[in-house]
């Protein structure tokens, strides 16, 4: 295994489980660059803003759990060469030497790594003093350092935070980016004090459509985060200690701040397998097919691949932790000669922002309007707004449900969701169906629970399908 994180570790011990019912003897071995294994990334925000008391409660299994467990895990090496006639994984230890890795089978899930623009730091991997990504423990080990610092010479403040008095504020954070990480990281700076600009390319949530992400917007500037959309920054000030004082973007502003968190995305960690020769997709990523198969004795999982988009019938890439766990799982089981099958990914998502009196649940799955379009379809869709609970109920909050469908086939393309508490999971629900390819009419009709303190008798989703269908008379 290369990667010993949510794929490669979720493919390690499904070979082991096959292994013994089998009633086989295998070696797995596993190398892994960093010290830690089987961490959630996902949680590293929430750690950062202080809902998580300590960097334990992130990690499922430490690397001495799954030595005990049967994983021959070997930490610090870093995959450099792979050798597919040979069949050897040259790895770079951390004091700079060399070792060469004999394997029979090899699972490649090295994952992804964030885009780093060249000006967030003076080269050879450095980056400036207040410059970091949110992608691995070292890196929310560094925020919730950079985050209870003081910073005595602030002249950047945008915009008090939970006080009138701007001396209440520890400086400003520019977010760059504004997909999931941005609006978590935004609100873990607050949390920690900090007054926020968010910078963002095109807009907020652009993998939603664009009527759905204003209400986004709306919200953080509700919040108190200083939202600039159509931002597309091209450098950064720093002062004479390296330490980052202001950003840059291509329209001539500039952005006085203490800190800056690059949530630009991530992209697959392939480098060392196309020079070997492995297929690569149009998104960078490695191309298994379904049964994690790429090579003769060579799979991949996890955020080094592309997946098939159920819908779209197209590859996408799609760095989720849900994929990963599944993929490498299928690809343990089929080590092992087994037949299993990764079915596709819908793209499902969520995610939240919270602060003081704002609340707001983001939740997508399947395709946009532009994605639908670019597939072939003829998209029709409604956006309908209403309450997660009966209207008389104190949990009732505002939601608003947009549903895409095929005007001819009236199948279902995708759903996305805006709203205040308990209304983002609502998305699973179309995720199901769109799952199953059902149709707008399906969706309409399904059988869904309702008491009032859950929902309207009329169940918002539900509603939101109806009204699309009839609007598809």
């Amino acid at each position: 295994m290369i990667g010993a994180d949510a794929a490669g570790m979720s493919a390690a011990h499904q070979i082991l489980r096959e292994a013994e019912k089998r009633q086989r003897h295998v070696h797995v071995a596993a190398l892994e660059k960093m010290p830690f294994t089987s961490y959630s990334a996902c949680g590293i925000p929430y750690w950062v803003a202080g809902d998580v008391d300590q960097v334990d409660s992130l990690v499922a299994r430490t690397p001495e759990r799954h030595r005990t467990m049967g994983v021959d895990l070997r930490t610090g090496l870093t995959a450099v060469k792979l050798d597919t006639g040979a069949r050897t994984v040259t790895a770079r230890t951390e004091t700079g030497n060399y070792e060469d890795v004999q394997y029979d089978q090899l699972v490649i899930a090295t994952g992804g790594r964030p885009v780093m623009p060249e000006w967030v730091g003076p080269g050879d991997g450095a980056l400036h003093g207040g410059v970091a990504a949110v992608k691995d423990l070292n890196d929310g080990r560094q925020w919730i350092d950079h985050l209870t610092r003081e910073f005595p010479n602030r002249n950047s403040i945008a915009r008090p935070v939970n006080s009138s008095d701007s001396a209440a504020c520890k400086g400003t954070v520019v977010v760059i980016g504004g997909s999931y990480i941005g609006l978590e990281m935004a609100e873990a700076a607050m949390r920690r004090g900090f007054a926020v600009t968010l910078l963002t390319r095109s807009t907020v949530m652009s993998s939603l459509d664009a009527d759905m992400s204003v209400r986004i917007s709306k919200g953080l500037n509700e919040a108190g985060v200083h939202v600039v959309e159509q931002a597309t920054v091209d450098g950064i000030d720093i002062d004479d200690d390296g330490w980052v004082t202001a950003v840059r973007t291509r329209d001539g502003a500039v952005f006085p701040c203490e800190l800056v968190v690059v949530a630009m995305g991530v992209r697959p960690s392939v480098d060392f397998a196309r020079e070997a020769g492995l297929a690569i997709g149009r998104r960078g990523g490695l191309t298994p097919d379904s049964t994690g198969a790429i090579a003769p004795g060579i799979w991949a999982a996890g955020d080094c691949c592309e997946s098939l988009h159920r819908i779209s019938e197209n590859l996408v890439y799609s760095p989720l932790g849900t994929h990963a766990n599944k993929q490498g799982r299928i690809v343990g089981t089929n080590v092992m000669g087994g037949q299993a099958r990764f079915g596709g990914v819908l793209g499902t998502s969520i995610t939240r922002f919270v602060h003081e009196n704002v609340h707001l649940e983001v939740s997508r799955t399947g395709l946009s309007t532009t994605e639908s379009l670019s597939a072939g379809f003829d998209v029709v869709s409604k956006t309908t707004e209403g309450r997660t609970a009966s209207g008389y109920m104190p949990e009732a909050s505002p939601i608003a449900v947009k549903i895409l469908a095929d005007r001819g086939t009236r199948r279902l393309l995708g759903g996305q969701i805006v709203g205040g508490r308990s209304s983002a999971k609502r998305i699973d629900t179309i995720a199901a169906a769109l799952w199953n390819e059902a149709s707008v009419d399906d969706l309409a009709a399904v059988d869904l629970s309702y008491a009032p303190p859950f929902a309207t008798v009329w169940e918002i989703v539900q509603l939101a399908a109806r009204r699309l269908a009839d609007s598809m008379q």
